[in-house]
């Protein structure tokens, strides 16, 4: 029987053959930025296309390998924040979410938003708008009404001696594709920036 590749090697093996590609080991010839425009085209790199379409070749390969072979594409984080912490499943930015995963996702988000209303009730809020260029400040009901639209949450923080965010994603569908189609019927999600009082969002 041959052997199946687990989450973390599959994350191994992704990030070995994504160095490959930056190396320029792995090109997928027929992949070409030219548009038809010289005044445009002169200035497109054709190595980086080639480098950049191998490697997405390879991991739409590692996906379709996760689904016949059941593969979770969910990795376990930690973030802590003052003095709580909390363990919740995420999946992982180079991998797909399976069903059960996702099913594994939506268990998971009202410990996840439970949690981070008690580290940010004393914060601002700001909601991501403008593909994340600007920020619009929101209220806790305003996160409550995005939160009942969404099927799973994410969480991070940036913090140092004078500086703390904490950044909720709120998300459905796969989480790869969620990230930059946040319109999307499909895939998509919304970031809400919790920050000290009179601070803004960094990121």
């Amino acid at each position: 029987m041959a052997k199946v590749y687990t989450t973390e090697e599959l994350i191994e093996i992704l990030d070995s053959e994504h160095q490959a590609c930056l190396r320029g080991e792995r090109l997928n010839l027929s992949a070409t930025p030219y548009i038809g425009n010289t005044a445009v085209d002169r200035w497109l790199n054709p190595d980086a296309m080639q480098r950049f379409a191998a490697y997405q070749d390879f991991k739409s390969a590692v996906h379709r390998y996760q689904q016949e072979h059941d593969v979770s594409g969910i990795v376990w984080r930690s973030l802590t924040l003052h003095g709580e912490t909390l363990h919740y499943p995420q999946v992982h930015d180079r991998l797909i979410a399976l069903d059960r995963d996702l099913d594994s996702l939506r268990r998971a988000k009202p410990e996840t938003i439970a949690f981070w209303e008690r580290s940010t009730a004393s914060m601002d809020l700001y909601l991501s708008v403008n593909q994340g260029k600007d920020y619009q400040r929101i209220s806790p009901e305003d996160v409550r009404q995005i939160d009942r639209r969404t099927e799973w949450a994410n969480l991070w923080k940036w913090e140092n001696d004078s500086f703390l965010e904490v950044v909720l994603q709120l998300g459905w569908g796969q989480g790869h594709e969620a990230a930059y189609r946040r319109g999307s019927l499909v895939s998509g999600s919304e970031y809400i920036h919790g920050v000290r009082s009179g601070h803004l969002p960094i990121g």
